[in-house]
């Protein structure tokens, strides 16, 4: 009975150990890579994660909060200490995104953006602030034009224009006048964070390209994409960075299916002949 009771509380236990212990192994590596690169490192990464009760998942995403924190790290930062920040990110709140980036683009010493795998929307227009943007060879960005309700702005504004104003409904026209200004808006943050890279000319046509619909909104644009548009992309991920997201692994566990493989590098053999 002793035994049973032992095992129910270090199975208890078990979850909150391993937390503790990533969350150890997290700074660990944030201070190596700090030391290394002499540089503020603040990581912006979201994953789904499983509600403890009905285990249904919940998606994150770039909010006020994370908006608050990564300004406050900013504030903690000497003008003159690069910044690296790491995005893993579907995207988010476009305020949320913006103070982000705005606070990036003010930031004296250089920024690098490290996407390790992907940094869709909200993280995209954060990426756009930086002096570089680091990425692996199918690490992907997306476009940044607004989304109302979960439909693209730029459809709802093509649906209403192209219909008989009698035959649009009242709710369409508001939401059609509100995606109008939204796109402006985010196509207008977009040119200001991007003048600083390219002439006006370039900046404002690839803030329309981004902005206003060119693409669905999950369409993947690869480091090669992106940097034939004239971003600032490298291809030199740091190792230090992809160990780095190892530690934050995904919460989700499903019963079949998945991906497996073994956690080490493979090398080809050499075989004597």
């Amino acid at each position: 009975m002793d035994l049973l009771w032992l095992f129910f509380i270090l199975s208890a236990l078990q979850p909150v150990l391993q937390r503790r212990y990533l969350e150890a192994m997290r700074v660990r590596k944030i201070a190596q890579i700090e030391k290394t690169r002499g540089s503020r490192v603040i990581l912006l990464v979201h994953r789904q994660e499983t509600m403890s009760l009905l285990g249904f998942p919940l998606m994150r995403y770039i909010d006020v909060h994370d908006s608050e924190e990564v300004l406050r790290a900013i504030q903690l930062t000497d003008d003159d200490v690069p910044l690296d920040i790491v995005l893993h990110t579907p995207g988010g709140l476009v305020l949320a995104a913006t103070q982000i980036a705005r606070a990036i683009q003010g930031h004296k010493g250089k920024v690098t953006v490290f996407v390790p795998h992907y940094a869709m929307s909200g993280g995209t227009l954060i990426a756009l602030a930086a002096d570089e943007i680091v990425m692996c060879r199918h690490s992907v960005l997306g476009p940044i034009d607004p989304q109302l309700g979960g439909m693209p702005a730029a459809s709802i504004v093509k649906v209403a224009s192209e219909k008989p104003i009698a035959e649009v409904e009242d709710q369409t026209l508001v939401l059609a006048d509100v995606g109008r200004k939204a796109i402006t808006q985010v196509e207008a943050a977009a040119t200001r964070l991007l003048a600083e890279k390219m002439d006006e000319a370039a900046a404002k046509a690839l803030a329309a390209k981004l902005a206003t619909g060119t693409w669905t909104h999950d369409y993947p644009i690869s480091a090669e994409e992106a940097r034939g548009m004239g971003l600032p992309v490298s291809l030199d991920m740091p190792n230090e960075v992809l160990e780095l997201m190892t530690l934050y692994p995904q919460p989700v566990r499903r019963q079949s299916g998945g991906v497996e493989y073994l956690p080490q590098p493979r090398q080809r053999e050499t075989r004597a002949r």
